[in-house]
């Protein structure tokens, strides 16, 4: 594997030693991947199918337990430091503004806090915390990549290590949903966390979001191998400000609503998953223009991640890559999300020599675009959309920060503790 690296971890390791005193050799590194959603956009709060895969870019969090309660945390790119005891009860971020709960300075060291609080909501009983380091991997903006899971997913693994817990992927995949969903507000599916947590070096994962099933497809030894490009806005807009997406899962669950009553099957929970697509077909005129988008999304992206399964076992990558950019559009124009500056870089990458396809990453509403590329190709396709882009959208460009653009990724696995 190319990620991380061996300087990577020294570098990790030496953080934690200068902080505690300890030996390198003491020093555990999680390694928490960045994903990516080929297929399945938007569709996993709703229970749809699902595609995903990581790749060689993502968390790195030294720790070595504290041998007692404390848990004293620093990152590589924020400043402070994040202190509190695992025997603290945690309450949602909500409950906890409202009770008038002082506020932590460094807000980075949230999702630690989430972490002990799912953890905590579990029955996990924790004598032990930990002193670690955190860090992202460098020269990207990680807005769409699912980085706030990455690092959801490293503090678990980080306190189940440290008090020797064993707990499953499975059951991880809920915890980190417990941090999302009832520790910070969120309305998110379980995509970006199984992707994290399930995934395997040379495979797509795919997941039933409904009822939790999951399989690990392997593709055959392509003729021509791929790389992941991944192309970068300039434009940030925290997910739990912006009300787009939240809008969106309500949408969702309004026409879900609509369809199982004209069915006769109100009982059901509003959820698109509940809806059978013969229901759709027969009902979809009675939503209304915006809902009927919405449904239309989902029913037609699951249909894409079932023939991009079969496109992926047979190594047709051309085929593969139409799918990811027919749910690009459909994001676009159906789901409706996606600025101006997201839009174009869509459309930039289509025209990029050696693509197959192209599509947002993450919600849709900042960060970047993903796209399959020959692996050949893939340094000019990476010049082509930098020089495209930076005509049509100067100033986001210049906010990159010195960070690449373009990034050439591959394929990754999954995470765990090294």
């Amino acid at each position: 594997m190319s990620w991380p690296t061996e300087s990577e971890l020294n570098a990790i390791k030496e953080a934690v030693s200068k902080m505690t005193g300890r030996d390198t050799e003491e020093v555990r590194v999680v390694v928490a991947p960045y994903r990516i959603c080929p297929l399945g956009a938007h569709i996993d709060h709703q229970g749809g199918a699902v595609s995903a895969m990581t790749i060689n870019k993502g968390i790195l969090l030294g720790f070595v337990p504290s041998g007692d309660t404390q848990v004293q945390l620093r990152s590589a790119q924020f400043e402070g430091e994040v202190c509190f005891r695992v025997d603290e009860i945690q309450h949602p971020i909500g409950l906890a503004n409202k009770n008038g709960t002082a506020k932590d300075k460094s807000i980075w060291g949230t999702y630690a806090r989430g972490a002990l609080y799912a953890l905590q909501m579990s029955k996990k009983n924790l004598k032990q915390g930990i002193v670690g380091c955190i860090s992202g991997s460098d020269g990207l903006d990680s807005s769409g990549l699912s980085s706030s899971a990455a690092v959801g997913v490293a503090y678990l693994l980080a306190l189940e290590h440290a008090n020797e817990l064993t707990v499953s992927a499975t059951e991880n995949i809920e915890y980190d949903r417990l941090i999302e969903n009832g520790y910070l507000g969120l309305r998110n599916g379980i995509l970006d966390q199984s992707a994290i947590l399930l995934s395997s070096y040379g495979c797509l994962t795919y997941m039933d979001c409904k009822t939790m099933d999951h399989k690990l497809v392997q593709g055959p030894e392509l003729e021509k191998p791929f790389r992941i490009l991944l192309a970068f806005s300039g434009l940030r807009q925290a997910l739990t400000t912006n009300p787009g997406y939240n809008l969106r899962v309500a949408e969702c669950q309004e026409a879900a609503k609509i369809l199982l009553t004209a069915s006769g099957n109100s009982e059901l929970a509003p959820t698109l998953c509940n809806v059978e697509h013969a229901v759709y077909e027969a009902h979809k005129h009675e939503l209304k223009p915006v809902l009927a988008r919405r449904a239309e999304h989902y029913f037609s992206e699951n249909m894409r991640v079932t023939k991009g399964l079969e496109a992926w076992a047979t190594g047709n990558l051309e085929e593969f890559g139409k799918l990811i950019s027919a749910s690009g559009l459909s994001s676009i124009e159906n789901y409706e999300c996606g600025a101006e500056p997201l839009i174009q870089l869509y459309k930039i990458l289509l025209k990029a020599p050696g693509v197959y396809g192209a599509r947002f990453s993450g919600a849709g509403f900042r960060g970047c675009c993903l796209a399959f590329v020959d692996a050949e190709k893939a340094a000019e396709a990476a010049s082509y959309v930098k020089d495209e882009y930076e005509k049509v959208q100067p100033e986001f460009a210049k906010k990159l920060n010195g960070g690449k653009p373009v990034l050439i990724c591959e394929a990754g696995d999954s995470a765990r503790v090294i």
